[in-house]
């Protein structure tokens, strides 16, 4: 099935029911961790392909030392170097800033599509920070890789609990994509502790230390 739209997203086949994993976020800046979240979903949910949803401004984060969204798109295409990972900034043509809204735009647009959110443990715990964040369960299936330090709190977190009868089995990964919502997993695995926020503080202290040196 052809995909209208003027979206780079928008030029790719997808056959009817293909399932799509989409990870939201800043990327600012995209790293390792993004990526190896994304094959552990293409490989453990199943997925034809995961699409990474990059924010032209997080909500919940301050626009200072956000870098400009051609930018992180630049730099995330050159992290996800896999051709089943696409990055994208459609939230900017949708005029989406929140997860609650942008759901519900993509199923309109691309109603023949499956889509499954996929989340950090580190996001579970503050989703509820989210706007109407419990739309989020309800639109479609989610899916939370297990991050360091964050896989107790994750699970004892407001979310899971909210959401606790929705919880599938990790055995039944496969098939979460065709899961009627609310229905979500967890999902254990290699443990990456990048964050963005790390890649930063270090970026900043080498411009620092050759800023002195010159």
């Amino acid at each position: 099935m052809a995909i209208a739209g003027s979206d780079d997203i928008g030029r790719g086949l997808f056959r009817r029911g293909a399932r799509i994993g989409l990870l939201g976020g800043s990327f600012n800046p995209a790293h390792e961790a993004h990526r190896q979240i994304s094959l552990m979903a293409l490989a453990r949910l199943g997925l034809d392909e995961v699409w990474w949803l990059v924010s032209p401004q997080n909500p919940l984060k301050p626009v200072a030392g956000m870098a400009a969204l051609a930018e992180r798109l630049a730099e995330a295409r050159k992290v996800a170097r896999h051709p089943r990972i696409r990055v994208t900034g459609i939230e900017a043509r949708l005029g989406t800033v929140y997860t609650a809204r942008t759901i519900p735009a993509l199923k309109r647009r691309f109603p023949a599509l499956r889509f499954v959110w996929l989340m950090g443990a580190d996001n579970l715990i503050q989703v509820n920070r989210w706007q109407d964040w419990q739309r989020i369960f309800h639109a479609v299936p989610v899916a939370v890789f297990a991050r360091p330090t964050y896989c107790f709190r994750a699970l004892a977190s407001q979310a899971a609990h909210r959401f606790a009868k929705g919880r599938q089995p990790e055995g039944r990964a496969k098939v979460l994509a065709e899961r009627q919502p609310p229905a979500w997993v967890f999902v254990h695995g290699r443990l990456n502790p990048l964050s963005a926020s790390a890649i930063r503080a270090q970026r900043a202290g080498k411009t620092a230390r050759g800023t002195r040196r010159s």
